[in-house]
């Protein structure tokens, strides 16, 4: 017979304790937080910082942050600028003050830390940047502002936290010239999308934004004393088109907003050679008298100033008069590069005439690396865009240079030409010079690259971004990103730093942020992006 299995008095007492354990349990686990949020560690931020010392606790900005700033002009811009970046995506109004207490600091110690170099100090309580210079608080917000999470850069309230690591961060730049150039010849860009460009780079550091507003496919920059430059020599482009050029109002609101950002604008207006768009313009700037037709190929090397004619002399102190007026910085590009329409007696002749030119408007002088085999004006740069197997010829001309005092801009083509290919899949750009994956682009450096040249000759680094195939904003982001991160990491960080497979880790955490802001950027295989 089978027993008939009942519940005892004890048993139901001993089932519900269990029962009571059972559930303790389930609830126990139920309530364990997920892990905490983890800050972005001090030195995982492009370029890498000169000096990091992690430790201590994270800074988390929350509803009542403030930020607190010298009371000078510059110093509240930059507080205003670093507000504006948070509100958006925080939801917190962030106000701007120059008195009492506040979380987030900004300070000027003069002397300590030369024209760009900062100190971040985070911990619970806070975070302080300090700079000797306002341009120094700049680029430690910029920092700052890639310790926060990628989502910082949306235009809509994220959800957060907001933590910035603990410990202190010392920077300083390695060169004082780190740029980029747009060639706004080739094709036309709006100021709206310079401007965009500009705020892509003022995130890594650069300072200076090289615009090249003259070539055979266009004249970009209003010229008063000679109107038909920019009405005639700037009306098409590479492949046609309406072209488009630069009133002066125009020119001077890139120049103000580019200074914004910290970033000097040299303009280049390319001479004897690539000089199509001028020659067209003025019959009278041609050794026959006879102005070609509007040019819309991209050939080089077929055009030439007269080199002989006096008013080719007036013409280039109208312009060069006239653009230095527009522009506060220091430099003025006179091109002078794959001038093969001009003898070379002509050519030395032009530049030993050009360049007292841009003196007398208290400018210095920079120029293509072909200015070497000329005599550089004292005090002038050149920039170098030869190859690694560039002659020897070449390569020696330019340290020669170097070591009776030019300074060096090095741009050498099949490492820093945003414009050549990552691949020959690549849709866009050219391949001249060879294809530049991002690791070519960033394995090497800029202090020992060209032998004989003395190291205190390099003045820095740019990136040039020629434009025959460029035609918007996304082209150009696609082109420069993630190539150009790198180039500001040679200008900005130390030698020692420089090593691709932390880069490339590092570099890879940028890709939410670029996605987070909009902007289009070429997912290399070489990089382990983050999904």
């Amino acid at each position: 017979m089978r027993r008939h299995h009942s519940t005892t008095p004890r048993m139901a007492r001993i089932l519900g304790s269990l029962l009571l354990v059972a559930a303790a349990g389930a609830f126990t686990v139920a309530a364990t937080p997920a892990s905490k949020p983890a800050a972005t560690p001090l030195d995982q931020v492009v370029p890498v910082p000169a000096s990091v010392t992690p430790g201590g606790s994270p800074y988390r900005i929350t509803h009542e942050a403030r930020i607190r700033v010298p009371d000078t002009r510059a110093a509240r811009q930059v507080g205003a600028y670093l507000a504006d970046l948070l509100r958006p995506s925080t939801g917190y109004p962030l106000p701007v003050t120059t008195r009492g207490p506040a979380d987030i600091q900004l300070r000027l110690q003069p002397g300590k830390f030369g024209a760009e170099g900062y100190r971040l100090d985070s911990g619970h309580g806070g975070v302080t940047i300090t700079a000797s210079a306002p341009a120094g608080l700049f680029h430690g917000v910029q920092t700052l502002r890639q310790l926060l999470p990628a989502s910082v850069e949306k235009k809509s309230v994220q959800p957060g936290p907001w933590l910035v690591a603990g410990g202190t961060v010392q920077d300083t730049p390695r060169f004082a010239y780190r740029g980029a150039m747009l060639d706004v010849s080739r094709h036309f860009f709006t100021v709206d999308q310079v401007k965009r460009y500009i705020d892509e780079l003022a995130l890594y550091k650069f300072n200076e934004l090289h615009l090249h507003l003259s070539d055979d496919q266009g004249w970009r920059i209003a010229i008063d004393s000679w109107p038909r430059l920019a009405t005639y020599g700037g009306s098409t482009q590479v492949g046609g088109g309406t072209g488009g050029h630069y009133t002066k109002a125009d020119y001077q609101e890139i120049v103000r907003y580019a200074a914004s950002r910290y970033l000097e604008v040299v303009p280049e207006i390319d001479m004897p050679g690539h000089t199509n768009a001028a020659l067209a313009s003025y019959a009278e700037l041609n050794c026959d008298g006879v102005a070609p037709s509007l040019y819309t190929g991209t050939e080089v090397g077929f055009s030439s100033l007269c080199v002989p004619k006096q008013i080719t002399y007036d013409f280039v102190d109208d312009v060069i008069r006239e653009l230095a007026a527009l522009t506060p910085g220091r430099y003025l590009h006179i091109g002078g590069d794959e001038a093969h329409s001009t003898s070379h007696a002509d050519y030395v002749a032009f530049m030993d005439k050009v360049q007292p030119i841009v003196a007398k408007y208290s400018k210095t002088v920079i120029g293509w690396h072909q200015l070497t085999g000329a005599t550089p004006a004292k005090g002038a740069l050149a920039q170098y865009w030869g190859l690694d197997d560039t002659s020897a010829e070449e390569k020696a001309q330019v340290a020669k240079a170097a070591q009776n005092g030019t300074g060096l801009i090095l741009s050498p083509a099949d490492r820093l030409y945003l414009d050549m290919k990552y691949t020959e899949d690549t849709p866009l750009g050219q391949d001249w010079a060879g294809l530049v994956e991002v690791r070519r682009s960033y394995d090497w450096d800029p202090g020992t690259y060209l032998a004989g040249v003395p190291g205190s000759a390099v003045r820095g680094v740019e990136a040039p971004l020629w434009t025959e195939t460029i035609t918007k904003s996304a082209d150009i982001e696609y082109m420069a990103f993630p190539r150009v991160a790198g180039v500001a990491e040679l200008g900005w960080s130390p030698a020692a730093t420089h090593d691709w497979d932390a880069y490339k880790v590092r570099l890879a955490a940028q890709g939410p942020r670029w996605e987070a802001r909009g902007m289009a950027y070429y997912r290399s295989p070489q990089v382990p992006w983050t999904d």
